[in-house]
């Protein structure tokens, strides 16, 4: 882990410490790098050898994927296999969290989706038998906010997200309390840099003694991927908000380590005091979103096929379009719906959208060629309207 805090000219804003097994998170310690595995976890060889690539770049902690019993399973032998620090992301099945809690160090749960299943247990009790979990085997939490599933509850009733994404906070802190449970950080994300940067510096505001990990998630393919998470990053960890963070690129599975590298990089450049970025994200010509590539990903194939609409839209980069490429169906729905194009990749098809109506399902095959047709529909109705 990098030493530059400890000689740095930024000030952290004062924070308690949440402890990960034996690493402690807070203002008091170095910013610690996170990234996730995007091999299958039931590919238990696969899984450890990305785990230790990872580790080798320097990882602090490390994801893995699980959404089953046979996932459960793996990740139990994996456990064995790895001093890493791993963390769960639990998604719609809050109840794996008494199965993993033995193999993991970290959980990690969306408010947004405790309201898929089980709709008659109040969200209250459902947080509750996470946090008795994580209480009975030592672990820390992160309540994880995301723009592209956000708490139906909250974002039915408002019409701005960001208060959506803060009230559903406000709402989880609450509980916490409630429970006397303070082992938790807390994450607000969205592909929007400025989104992430108002956000995260609010609720800096509200809830000053809590440990806030960064993120821009779906920041897409490099190089514009590492702008957008530089943007907020530099913006932030400048005000000394944030203390545990993760890089989210769409990147080869082979190549995701450089999330590592990334967000090592862009830490070391702002205590260094060297800035690379700007103020505000300008949104200004085409806007490419892509999810991380990770093991939640339906078809590897959706790595290739977002670099292959990068390519087939360079022709429109001056326009103001916002083309979504998802490869999963935990934020694939939320993010394509708000885009003017959205590819939702499915394992044998690709769902396309049209400013969030679902236009087909087409193959891998066929849906650049029908995505190349809208995008000059697109451009066609904005001049004629111009």
């Amino acid at each position: 882990m990098s030493e530059i805090n400890a000689k740095s000219k930024i000030t952290r804003r004062p924070t308690r410490s949440v402890k990960v097994r034996d690493l402690l998170l807070g203002s008091q310690h170095p910013i610690a790098i996170q990234s996730m595995c995007a091999t299958k976890t039931q590919n238990i060889e696969a899984t450890l050898g990305q785990i230790e690539l990872l580790l080798e770049h320097g990882a602090d902690i490390i994801r893995v994927a699980v959404d089953s019993k046979r996932d459960v399973e793996a990740l139990a032998e994996i456990r064995k296999r790895t001093k890493a620090r791993l963390v769960v992301d639990l998604q719609e099945s809050y109840r794996l969290a008494s199965l993993v809690a033995p193999h993991v160090d970290k959980i990690r749960y969306n408010p947004g989706h405790l309201h898929h299943h089980e709709k008659d247990i109040p969200v209250f009790e459902k947080v509750k038998f996470i946090v008795d979990c994580a209480r009975q085997h030592e672990l820390a939490l992160r309540i994880g906010i995301n723009f592209g599933s956000l708490d139906p509850s909250k974002s039915e009733h408002s019409e701005d997200s960001q208060q959506a994404a803060l009230k559903s906070c406000d709402e989880h802190i609450e509980y916490m309390d409630r429970l006397g449970f303070e082992n938790y950080v807390v994450s607000l994300k969205s592909s929007d840099p400025n989104a992430v940067i108002s956000l995260n510096k609010a609720f800096a505001e509200r809830h000053p003694m809590i440990p806030i990990h960064l993120g821009v998630t779906e920041a897409g393919m490099l190089p514009m991927g590492e702008i957008k998470t530089r943007v907020a990053f530099e913006n932030l960890l400048a005000l000394g908000i944030g203390d545990t963070l993760r890089v989210s690129l769409t990147l080869p599975f082979e190549r995701k380590f450089e999330e590592i590298l990334v967000g090592r990089k862009i830490v070391d450049d702002v205590y260094a005091g060297r800035f690379r970025s700007v103020p505000k994200f300008e949104h200004k010509g085409l806007n490419l979103i892509s999810c991380p590539s990770c093991s939640r990903v339906e078809n590897e194939a959706f790595v290739k096929l977002a670099e292959q609409v990068r390519e087939i839209s360079r022709f429109a980069q001056d326009e103001n379009i916002t083309i979504a490429v998802m490869g999963c169906r935990v934020n694939g729905p939320g993010e394509t719906d708000d885009a003017d194009l959205g590819l939702w990749c499915a394992p044998k098809h690709v769902n396309l959208k049209r400013r969030g109506t679902l236009l087909g399902a087409f193959s891998y095959e066929e849906i650049l060629g029908r995505v190349k047709e809208e995008l000059d529909a697109l451009i066609a109705a904005k001049r004629a309207a111009a």
